[in-house]
């Protein structure tokens, strides 16, 4: 059966600085009209990087829809055009310093299709090599690290609430642990 909806017309807009909201009426398939919310988001990156003794290295930042500290793998919004490799590189540049000699993809995921067009593309950071951290203008963090069995751990025990970060650890797991 295809449930697919059509657009009928935007009712409202408000455009922020990183997501745009719009209010749409659309029609079901089944004929029926419906209001459908949209945040139209650019999209971003999210890597984990590991170093060859099997330590990942996170990041500890407020996150204030929330009102709370999380611990999440180093990520970042793409800019306009921007191929999500190169935003990958520079993100773990930014937030941690680090240089990755390899950024293995790890799958492309929608973080609330339910509402928003958020897509964030994963990737694995290994063969690191130690830079200074150059965070954006405003961005508070902390770098953490822990071997990358003890994150693992951690997710598997729900204790690390973020969505990409447990996702990307579950991706990771095949590479890093080798038998």
């Amino acid at each position: 059966m295809d449930y697919s909806e059509k657009k009928l017309r935007k009712i409202n807009r408000y455009e922020g600085i990183i997501v745009n909201l719009e209010v749409d009426r659309a029609q079901l398939s089944t004929g029926r009209e419906v209001l459908r919310e949209v945040v139209e988001h650019p999209g971003g990156v999210c890597v984990l990087p590991v170093d060859e003794n099997g330590v990942a290295w996170c990041v500890r930042q407020f996150r204030y829809p929330m009102q709370k500290h999380l611990l999440e793998a180093p990520a970042g919004k793409l800019e306009k055009g921007e191929d999500p490799l190169e935003c990958a590189a520079r993100e773990l540049s930014e937030e941690t310093g680090f240089e990755a000699g390899r950024l293995i993809p790890l799958g492309s995921y929608y973080t609330s299709p339910g509402y928003s067009t958020e897509l964030l593309h994963l990737y694995l950071g290994l063969d690191l090599r130690r830079g200074k951290a150059h965070p954006d203008e405003g961005e508070l963090l902390d770098l953490e690290h822990l071997p990358f069995t003890e994150l693992l751990d951690m997710v598997e025990r729900g204790e690390i609430q973020d969505g990409k970060t447990a996702i990307v650890v579950l991706q990771s797991r095949r590479y890093v642990l080798k038998d």
